[in-house]
């Protein structure tokens, strides 16, 4: 095959733990320490957990009353986003140092396109390796990078030696490396397709990469031409500086399940006002209001409706979910409400997916 892909020089940035680690370099007494950011009560939900928690199976979106049995010497500290928030800016600025194009996943991880980077530096290996050094330097923190041709493959390759380490997988590398790669382990693999991958006999990257186009899409769907893309290393998304937000979302979890509408008037309220703020922060606004409920049981529940117009202002957003929840009836009690606006009026036209399945294989890394 030809090879007509751009070549590219992608690094990702994933910082070690983020919000504990923050946690942790403010408060000296936290250092070594398992320790999980979040809630600890019977509603309680872990945001972040240290490496020292880790090991003890701990996770994010773990349930905090299952996270002190499986470590029962756990601490849980309180999220401080804003602090996260300031550490963030912090580390991007790092990011601009080597390049304008830089796309923020999270406050704790960005791509970074350094295939012309203001350092003059050929090698993306060693311009990663630099700004690690300066994060744990200037910031005390340490992060983890992947390097590759593409964002895709950079972002897998970036677990690979966590933490505070990197990985580089050069083009000549990627085809063979995705083939021995358990199907876990891509990215856009979730837990549940994983499982229904290994009921078709597709466990790892070769046993993806032997199923015809026709075959991924009559089985997975609009996912299926991205699964047959993927594995052949072919990812043509570019680093993009100015990520286009698609919604913005507020929600609540609450101490007692709620059992009737009546009750969640006032919850809805306040979760309307929250998404109201943060569309005038952002400066968007959007036409599709939807409303999320989870009940007691856990099984989730959407419902949407879109307007005429694109609306931020808090009464509209409120009404409109207030006729969602009175729509058709509660299933059971409730343990959460939330309010998300999309549809918003940042959206572009996507450019059309690129069908070239060739791989660049001789390029400096």
């Amino acid at each position: 095959m030809s090879g007509d892909l751009p070549i590219r020089k992608i690094i990702h940035i994933d910082m070690d733990a983020f919000y504990a680690s923050v946690e942790q370099m403010d408060n000296p007494d936290l250092k070594g320490k398992a320790i999980a950011v979040g809630g600890g009560g019977k509603r309680g939900v872990v945001s972040a957990a240290s490496y020292e928690a880790r090991k003890f199976g701990v996770k994010s979106a773990m349930a905090g009353n299952l996270a002190s049995k499986l470590c029962p010497h756990l601490i849980f500290v309180r999220p401080r986003f804003e602090r996260y928030s300031e550490i963030s800016k912090q580390v991007k600025s790092i990011f601009y140092d080597y390049t304008d194009l830089v796309e923020p996943l999270s406050l704790d991880e960005a791509y970074l396109d350094v295939t012309e980077n203001k350092k003059g530096n050929p090698s993306a290996s060693l311009v990663a390796k630099e700004i690690r050094e300066r994060i744990l330097k200037e910031v005390g923190l340490t992060a983890s990078a992947g390097i590759s041709i593409n964002k895709f493959i950079a972002k897998i390759a970036s677990d690979y030696n966590k933490p505070n380490g990197q990985k580089t997988l050069n083009p000549e590398e990627v085809i063979e490396f995705l083939e021995k790669l358990d199907i876990r382990k891509f990215y856009g693999v979730g837990k549940v397709t994983a499982e229904r991958m290994y009921q078709k006999g597709i466990f790892t990257g070769a046993d993806l990469k032997s199923k015809s186009l026709e075959y991924l899409d009559k089985n997975f769907g609009k996912s299926g031409r991205y699964y047959y893309y993927i594995v052949r290393g072919v990812h043509n998304s570019e680093v993009k500086p100015n990520r286009i937000r698609k919604s913005l979302a507020a929600e609540r979890t609450f101490s007692e399940n709620l059992s009737s509408e009546v009750f969640m008037l006032e919850k809805l309220d306040h979760i309307a006002e929250e998404v109201s703020r943060r569309l005038k922060k952002s400066e968007v606004a959007g036409k599709t209001v939807t409303l999320k409920i989870k009940y007691s049981d856990f099984t989730l529940q959407t419902r949407s409706k879109t307007l005429p117009y694109f609306i931020s202002d808090k009464s509209i957003i409120l009404e409109t979910a207030k006729g969602l929840l009175y729509q058709e009836k509660l299933n059971n009690s409730v343990r959460l409400l939330g309010i998300s606006l999309s549809n918003l009026n940042t959206e572009v036209k996507k450019k059309p997916e690129q069908k070239s399945v060739s791989v660049q294989l001789k390029f400096e890394f």
